[in-house]
């Protein structure tokens, strides 16, 4: 009897009788196992939103600004290496992949909890640290193209949705379970001791007082729990198809490859962050995406044909437009995900007060709602109805969904623009809150609608051999929301304007409103309500 484990050299799903018979237990093994080290990784690589809220709560010596750059660089990093991670598959086989880019995550949270035991661990190390949990996005990309290989046609979008949406609450599980695990010493003297908070901080069941010990380190220890048992299942339980992979090598030589892709798209990383001191930010990101083109490339070996098949996707216009379109929705879920908790923290954390000679002064707001209590709901609310996106598609069809939802978001920004900059100058922030917060949520709302309509169109305009190509490119690209967000929310907030990043949002939003109608939605549109 074959080890579960063993490579698979046949493997024929469109063959109902194999599918029932063999591939449908084997598939859903690989996917059950493939869905929660997707949801580490999600929640590992977006994590440093709270982090740097506690952060600030603990005082650690640094700026607001540089505080957000931490969320940022993990975000231009998770989606610079979605770049080589689509590659990944077929070079180096299924299981051989999913197994080390899961372990891979342990450096990040280790090193993680080990430099947030000490305030004046220096910024550098956070940024280092901040860079290789990027990983954890970069994971989508190899995960989707893996279990992709797993399922007939008739269930791909099954197999892809579980995946891809179950992986998407890692970004819940981690703004929920990270505040939880911070008010506990859980590991004992070996994650060192607690700090005392300076200002308020909370958990989803409340608010927590300054002058409260708190564990911040356990929120990076705490993921080690899950992804040493996630490595070992990934291992013992995952498959490589021959049929997608007909040489992957020894396991060394796998990993080696695979440590070679990640190479590139980190050492572009460390491109894109230095580019972006010294040039703009709308220039900095397109020559880190074409030099990581490039140098993947220049790669020698099995890795050449398969990015030359990848390379014919951009002759294609509907690459291009359907690029567009998925920034809209994934990348503002993604996005708005790694902004929102430290928006929260500093918005609303401060108010105006107005002295009796009439001066105004920005001070500390003593009952301020925290960010670790409420910055979950929305990419609760974002994943969960990712499903319900793509079942409406299906009815109605995937461009009027975009559509619509695309009309919704151009609202909903402005509104909450124009909120952010009530509550920033008021002396009572908190009667803005519960506005700001069901503002959000409609945003994240839309967005996951509209991730499920652009999945769909994806299915509906390309084929077989163009479809999981342009689905790895508009993830890649889409994923820089999350390092974009939170860099334009950042700057606009220190420079007291918060509303003029969610303008310019709209702004963004109102262009996709008009590219998805001419290319799908007007009377001789390319292709009509794919």
């Amino acid at each position: 009897m074959a080890k579960t484990n063993a490579d698979i050299e046949h493997w024929d799903v469109e063959n109902e009788e194999f599918w029932e018979k063999e591939g449908k237990r084997i598939a859903s093994r690989n996917l059950w196992i493939s869905i929660p080290s997707l949801l580490i990784g999600f929640a590992v690589w977006l994590m440093w939103g709270m982090i740097t809220t506690q952060m600030q709560n603990l005082g650690f010596p640094f700026t607001i600004e540089q505080l957000f750059t931490l969320s940022a660089i993990a975000g231009l990093s998770g989606a610079t290496l979605r770049i080589p991670a689509s590659f990944m598959i077929k070079i180096a086989g299924g299981r051989n992949t999913v197994f080390l880019t899961t372990a891979l995550l342990m450096l990040p949270a280790l090193g993680t909890g080990i430099a947030l035991t000490n305030p004046d661990t220096p910024f550098i190390v956070f940024q280092a640290l901040a860079l290789l949990s990027g990983i954890g996005g970069g994971n989508f990309a190899c995960s989707m193209s893996n279990i992709s290989s797993f399922y007939p046609k008739s269930k791909q979008g099954y197999g892809l949705g579980m995946n891809a949406g179950l992986g998407n609450f890692g970004v819940t599980t981690m703004q929920v379970l990270i505040p939880l695990a911070m008010t506990v010493g859980i590991f004992g003297a070996v994650a060192g001791g607690p700090m005392e908070l300076q200002s308020a901080s909370g958990t989803l069941i409340g608010r927590i007082e300054a002058g409260t010990e708190t564990w911040i380190q356990n929120a990076g220890f705490i993921w080690l729990v899950f992804l040493i048992p996630l490595a070992f299942a990934g291992w013992f339980g995952m498959n490589n198809l021959r049929t997608i992979t007909p040489n992957p090598g020894s396991p060394v030589s796998a990993f080696g490859k695979i440590l070679g892709l990640y190479g590139v798209g980190l050492a572009t990383s460390l491109v894109g962050v230095y580019a972006l001191g010294i040039l703009n930010m709308w220039v900095a990101l397109p020559l880190t995406i074409i030099l990581t083109l490039v140098l993947l490339r220049l790669i020698p070996g099995d890795i050449k044909p398969n990015i030359q098949k990848q390379f014919a996707i951009f002759s294609n216009k509907h690459t291009w437009s359907m690029t567009v379109l998925y920034i809209l929705t994934f990348g503002s879920f993604i996005g708005f995900s790694a902004a929102l908790p430290l928006s929260i923290s500093v918005i609303f954390g401060n108010m105006m007060e107005v002295a009796a000679d009439g001066t105004v002064t920005r001070v500390t707001n003593p009952d301020a709602p925290s960010a670790l209590t409420w910055a979950w709901m929305g990419p609760f609310v974002g994943a969960l109805i990712r499903p319900v996106g793509g079942w409406i598609s299906d009815k109605m069809g995937g461009s009027i969904v975009t559509q619509i939802i695309s009309v919704i978001m151009v609202v909903a920004s402005v509104a909450t623009g124009y909120v952010m900059m009530l509550a920033y100058n008021s002396t009572d922030p908190n009667s803005y809150f519960a506005l700001f917060l069901i503002l959000f949520i409609v945003l994240f709302a839309a967005s996951g609608i509209g991730n499920g309509s652009t999945f769909r169109s994806i299915g509906v305009i390309f084929d077989q051999q163009q479809k999981g190509p342009v689905l790895g490119w508009t993830s890649a690209v889409a994923a820089y929301g999350a390092f974009i967000a939170p860099r334009v929310m950042g700057q606009e907030i220190q420079a007291g304007t918060p509303e003029l990043a969610m303008y310019g949002f709209a702004v963004f939003y109102a262009v996709c409103l008009v590219v998805n109608w001419w290319f799908y939605l007007r009377k001789n549109a390319y292709i009509k309500n794919p």
